[in-house]
């Protein structure tokens, strides 16, 4: 059967043992039908109970099952598998199943510990928290996950487990529609229209390149242009400049945290911190243990509001854990977003301790209305926590001073890397 069933030469991997199988790359590359194929045709010659899974799936509809019924019947099947509703059943005992992991818990994901094949389809979107819960369970020996996507962020949990650093016993391959040797034409239409109207978007959609920044983000434009001017890259601390931190208070919600230092008109942010459920105490003393040349704490206007349990404001408890206080004016957050545009081509990012900032800023979007499909105000999500912070870092730039340290700061220096 795999002899006569076509397979880009890419994806013949397919069919060789190995723990992990991945397959990424841009539209049009055959992965999908591809590792539609080499499960069913495998599910033909012995007896394999595989799972198909993808991170949301509200109905078969969101599921590979179509897709599925559509290669049973082109690769001559459809007397051997049937196909059920939510199934499909082989006549050998072979089975197909369909989830969504993200409804999964570590209880409820035991069922699938006998399964010998897991094919995740557009694994781009599956989080770290349901990577961590599936590949554990699926332990059977000689079972296999079988992985496929179209990249979206270079920081997704997905490119970053098994393209970036891919685990032992993974076969991780590459393919775009140039690697598909029947590539139809009326896509290559499509393609060459994309490459004309959306230039760029084109490198992740037809080339499997990851974006800059998620579509829609509200900072697409200024992270594009901070790669290339390099000013996300190594931003080492200098204990010469005095190191300013700026809050986003959260409890339930994420507390986040910036360090910045200002030289001339640059901001420099050489950390990022983010946590939840911990006191203000708590972070005073993260801080200092740090034993930087710390400047002024910024905090939101909302710190300036007792809280009703403890009667005293965040502005009191950190002023008396010895920290310079000043409050961040309330300037609204769609003048925020303006001036933080105006801001941002003078930031530099350090691209590891500020990690998590950058993926904030990649991912800060608007809800947009179902109905209209006009974007609206910034989503209040993961993500936000962060932008709110570099927002307020933006707002008070002019205040970060280096009082005492005038004498000392250096111009920083560059090359085709970056800071050095």
């Amino acid at each position: 059967m795999e002899s006569e069933a076509r397979f880009p030469g890419k994806l013949r991997f397919l069919f060789s043992p190995a723990r992990y199988k991945i397959a990424f790359g841009g539209r049009g590359s055959a992965k999908s039908w591809s590792y539609a194929r080499a499960l069913l045709i495998q599910g033909a010659a012995q007896k394999l109970r595989i799972l198909c899974a993808r991170e949301v799936q509200r109905s078969i509809k969101q599921s590979v099952h179509t897709l599925l019924t559509d290669q049973i019947q082109e690769l001559g099947l459809g007397a051997f598998y049937e196909v059920l509703e939510s199934e499909i059943r082989g006549k050998n005992g072979s089975t197909f199943s369909f989830t969504g992991l993200a409804q999964h818990t570590v209880e409820s994901i035991k069922s699938f510990e006998g399964v010998d094949r897991v094919w995740v389809e557009e694994a781009q979107t599956v989080s770290k928290k349901s990577w961590d819960i599936l590949i554990p369970t699926i332990r059977k020996p000689g079972s296999e996950i079988w992985v496929s996507f179209n990249p979206d962020l270079e920081t997704d949990d997905t490119y970053q487990r098994f393209v970036v650093s891919p685990p032992d016993g993974a076969v991780v391959q590459k393919v775009n529609y140039t690697d598909n040797p029947w590539f139809p034409e009326v896509l290559d239409i499509e393609r060459r229209h994309c490459k004309l109207t959306r230039p760029k978007d084109y490198p992740n959609i037809w080339e499997g390149e990851c974006r800059a920044a998620a579509e829609g983000a509200i900072f697409a434009d200024e992270i594009i242009r901070s790669h290339e001017e390099k000013r996300i890259t190594t931003v080492p601390y200098d204990p010469q400049l005095r190191v300013h931190v700026v809050f986003d208070l959260g409890w339930n919600d994420a507390m986040f945290i910036l360090l910045c230092q200002r030289h001339i008109s640059e901001l420099r942010i050489i950390e990022s911190i983010e946590d939840s459920h911990k006191t203000l105490d708590h972070y005073s003393a993260l801080l200092k243990d740090k034993r930087m040349n710390w400047g002024t704490c910024f905090l939101p206007h909302d710190a300036k509001h007792k809280d009703y349990k403890l009667g005293r404001s965040g502005q009191d408890i950190m002023k008396s854990l010895g920290w310079d206080v000043e409050i961040v004016p309330e300037i609204g957050v769609e003048q925020g977003i303006r001036n933080a545009r105006m801001v941002f081509n003078r930031v530099l990012f350090d691209k590891t301790k500020a990690a998590r900032i950058i993926e904030c800023l990649k991912n800060y979007k608007r809800a947009v209305n179902q109905i209209t499909g006009e974007p609206g105000a910034p989503l209040h999500d993961e993500y936000s926590h962060g932008a709110d912070a570099f927002r307020y870092a933006c707002i008070v730039t002019e205040q970060m001073t280096n009082e005492g340290n005038k004498d000392f700061m250096k111009p920083i220096q560059y090359d085709n890397r970056g800071i050095f």
